[in-house]
């Protein structure tokens, strides 16, 4: 068995050596890591600030050059002032207030703020011209054959407006293509329906001057009475005349005869 005495001295020797090991490495490591740094130090380059620019060379700042000021073209001798608004800034121009496409007689072109046309249902107040036409129309509706049209269509400057555009081709078959059923009846009952109506004679003495059917067509839609709307419906529904309110006038079929019974228009529309 081994007597303290002699562990000791191996104990005593084994700390020693360790301590003689760390002093070897710690100077060893401590250089190592000096010398890491000093080479990140040297490969990073110095942070540069826009007042004070590095020169690469030496290191020190270099003094700042001002930027000079900008190059201004001097304004034509005709040019427009310098302190106008900008385009964006300027005021735009206005919209005009749309005028309606239609145009004519057969346009609605009420006088809001005038006396209002007489609503006539006597037929014996027609001057003959008049009455002769409107009764051929109404029996050639009551056929249901849309050709009796076409002799009181006639031809040329003579024949009825029954569009606000151009018609291509032949009437009878246009006035076919605006019938529901695609024969014609739909527009011949409008016709029969409209005529049976009161009428109005507007522009007495003018080159407009009209017997129109139906009198909705002279009236403003917000003068009619609640018996007036009752008529109207005969020939609209409700949501027709709602849709109608937008403009403030009737803008559904209506027919025209001249004084000399011509038939001037049968059109829809504004």
């Amino acid at each position: 068995m081994r007597s303290q005495t002699d562990t000791a001295p191996r104990g005593a020797l084994r700390l020693a050596a360790l301590g003689l090991a760390a002093s070897l490495v710690l100077p060893l490591y401590a250089s190592s890591a000096f010398a890491l740094s000093e080479i990140k130090r040297e490969e990073i380059p110095a942070p540069v600030t826009p007042s004070q620019p590095a020169d690469d060379q030496t290191g020190t700042p270099e003094k700042s050059v001002p930027m000079p000021d900008p190059i201004q073209t001097p304004p034509a001798a005709n040019s427009p002032a310098t302190d106008q608004a900008p385009e964006d800034e300027q005021s735009e121009p206005q919209d005009e207030p749309a005028t309606p496409d239609a145009t004519g007689p057969a346009a609605p072109h009420l006088d809001t703020e005038g006396p209002l046309p007489e609503i006539v249902y006597d037929l014996s107040r027609l001057p003959e011209p008049v009455a002769r036409m409107r009764s051929l129309l109404v029996e050639a509706a009551k056929t249901g054959d849309i050709e009796k049209l076409r002799p009181l269509i006639g031809k040329g400057d003579a024949m009825p407006q029954l569009s606000f555009g151009e018609i291509d081709g032949d009437p009878i078959a246009f006035i076919k293509a605006l019938s529901g059923d695609g024969e014609g009846q739909e527009i011949l009952a409008i016709m029969e329906e409209v005529l049976n109506a009161g009428y109005v004679h507007l522009g007495e003495g003018t080159d407009e001057d009209l017997y129109v059917w139906p009198y909705f067509f002279g009236i403003p839609l917000d003068k009619l009475d609640p018996r007036q709307k009752v008529e109207l419906f005969k020939i609209v529904t409700a949501g027709d005349y709602e849709d109608m309110k937008q403009y403030g006038a009737y803008v559904f079929y209506r027919l025209g005869i001249t004084p000399e019974g011509r038939w001037a228009f049968f059109v829809a529309g504004d």
